[in-house]
């Protein structure tokens, strides 16, 4: 709100002395004893001129002019030069906040921006886990800081549906979800005696713990008995030639997988804008692969296989068709690559993929350079650390190294239960507690989820924010009608802080979003928290001494409700207006 103010005045400073054009950072001090903004100018300087940073920090100091918001300008070692802003100026920027509602902290910085996201992207033979989950919250919340700043952002991901894999899940499906085990593990006869095995009607369980189940005995049986894994890529060979049999119990066991994700992706309120299906484009990467050999970009092997050629960027190389003429992963993600690219032309495309896929990203993405489909620079890896649950034990015995999703939120909402009856209220607490235990720290930061601590109510948690958020407007209801112009007085301590905090959101979520970094705004939140709960416990609100002064405190609780509201949607927590 203020930051281009500051350094527009500093430019002028740094004009009106003859220093020239000067790489310099206005940002905010750690501390605020040192005021609400700081320069480095002066250290900047200092390295051209030869001149000490203290004594030019005084004179740049000296030549800035003190007009609002600019209260005074000091300078600090070892060259610092900071700003304080003027309490009437606060103030203007808190009325700011209720005037612009849910449009506050939204900004154009991105405006003209195109950016692409590929986040999640479950394989349909498995129920969503653990590693989906960090990667789904990330995604999303960093999206939806994206839009904020006024970029536009397609969310994408790709269903792998194809393959071994999908095959052994459909093997699964025929030898192990007969309701007779005498029935014949047949697909012909299946098709045509369908009620003989379990359907989605049948199911007692969720239908994606279904397909977990018969993937991994799909695969065991593959392991075990030559006969079944003859049997599983013939149905992949058959698959790609068209068998309508083959293709129709395709068809029914990925009904039961998206089913089952479908509902843990509501209760995460996920979504993208476009699904890529595999099965759509398999066999143009392997084109683009061969229109790469004969431009000699890649390498044919003597046994027919082809490499890449990646010598130049510093990279290993890596096979992109093996010598049986089949493609690999990487071959899918060259075309999908390439679709994205002509679909949508965005000016930046991001793999929200974790750190184990790093040398394969760098891969592909080099690649892509090579064949025209963008550059390097177009593409960017957000990789992200793992997460693990504290105390383990309390997860049910019967998932193995498994972690469920669902079956987190439905402990976390569990504890919740104990203290409130509402079953929708204890389902959104849960699931901002399991989302801002992800999003409070660092991308790439390994972090354990703590049941205690992520349902507190008094601590940096999501719980904590909704119930912060809820009092505020239990007071807001109680003032009943506000007065923007209620008049400007001396603050104390608990309002100025409250007020030297909640005009830098703007300027957080831009941080937040250029640096792929949602824990910046998890961090604002939780501290506008903290100093609205501190001031709530020391002042009253509704028994203050004068109207003048409960209106102006009711609009500090006005402003901050909002400002949480907006903050915690980006994050993708629902805000409770009682708990």
């Amino acid at each position: 709100m203020f930051a281009s103010i500051i350094e527009k005045s500093i430019e002028n400073a740094l004009n009106k002395l003859n220093f020239g054009v000067v790489d310099f950072v206005v940002e905010h001090p750690e501390n605020e004893e040192f005021g609400d903004y700081s320069t480095n100018a002066a250290m900047v300087l200092s390295k051209t001129l030869k001149k000490s940073p203290m004594e030019l920090a005084q004179v740049i100091a000296n030549s800035v002019k003190i007009r609002p918001p600019i209260l005074k300008v000091e300078v600090r070692n070892p060259g610092f030069i900071n700003v304080w802003l003027r309490e009437e100026s606060l103030a203007e920027a808190l009325i700011k906040v209720i005037i612009q509602g849910d449009e506050y902290g939204k900004s154009k910085a991105g405006k003209g921006k195109t950016w692409l996201i590929e986040h999640t992207s479950p394989n349909p033979n498995k129920a969503m886990h653990l590693g989906h989950l960090r990667n789904n919250v990330f995604g999303m919340a960093l999206s939806n800081i994206w839009e904020f700043m006024g970029i536009k952002v397609i969310r994408d991901c790709i269903d792998n549906n194809r393959g071994i894999a999908i095959a052994k899940l459909m093997w699964g499906y025929l030898k192990f979800a007969k309701k007779d085990e005498n029935t014949l593990s047949d697909v012909t006869y299946w098709r045509k005696h369908k009620n003989e095995w379990i359907t989605l009607k049948d199911l007692k369980i969720r239908p994606d713990r279904f397909v977990d189940d018969l993937y991994f005995k799909g695969s065991r049986d593959f392991e075990e008995f030559e006969e079944s894994e003859d049997i599983v890529r013939a149905m992949v060979a058959k698959w790609e030639q068209g068998d309508m049999s083959i293709l129709e119990l395709w068809k029914t066991v990925l009904e039961f997988a998206y089913k089952g994700q479908n509902l843990t992706l509501k209760r995460l309120n996920s979504k993208w804008d476009k699904v890529w299906r595999e099965s759509d484009h398999y066999k143009m990467g392997k084109e683009l692969v061969l229109r790469g050999v004969k431009k000699r970009v890649f390498k044919k092997l003597d046994d027919g296989a082809i490499l890449s050629n990646l010598k130049k960027y510093h990279l290993p190389d890596t096979i992109l068709i093996k010598r049986d003429g089949t493609s690999l992963y990487i071959t899918q993600d060259i075309a999908l690559t390439k679709l994205k690219k002509e679909t949508f032309s965005p000016d930046k495309m991001f793999w929200v993929i974790g750190p184990e896929q790093g040398l394969a990203l760098k891969q592909l993405f080099a690649i892509c350079e090579q064949l025209g489909i963008g550059k390097m620079e177009e593409f960017t890896h957000l990789s992200y650390g793992y997460m693990r649950i504290k105390g383990g034990a309390r997860m049910s015995s019967r998932l193995g190294n498994v972690v469920y999703i669902d079956e987190l939120i439905d402990l976390a909402k569990g504890e919740v239960l104990k203290k409130t009856s509402d079953e929708a209220i204890a389902e959104k607490v849960a699931v901002s507690a399991v989302k801002y235990s992800m999003l409070k720290v660092g991308r790439t930061t390994n972090t354990a989820f703590d049941f205690e601590k992520s349902l507190s109510f008094e601590g940096d948690s999501g719980p904590y924010l909704q119930y912060t958020y809820a009092r505020c407007e239990s007071v807001l209801k109680k003032i009943k009608k506000l007065d923007k112009d209620c008049g400007v007085m001396k603050f104390n301590e608990e309002e100025r802080r409250i007020l030297r905090h909640i005009y830098k959101f703007s300027e957080v979520v831009g941080k937040a979003g250029f640096e792929y970094s949602p824990n910046f705004v998890a961090l604002f939140l939780f501290e506008l928290a903290k100093r609205f709960n501190g001031f709530y416990n020391s002042h009253s609100i509704l028994e203050a001494s004068s109207e003048n002064k409960k209106q102006f405190r009711g609009l500090i609780t006005k402003a901050t409700a909002q400002t949480i509201k907006n903050g915690i949607l980006l994050l993708g927590i629902e805000p409770l207006e009682r708990m």
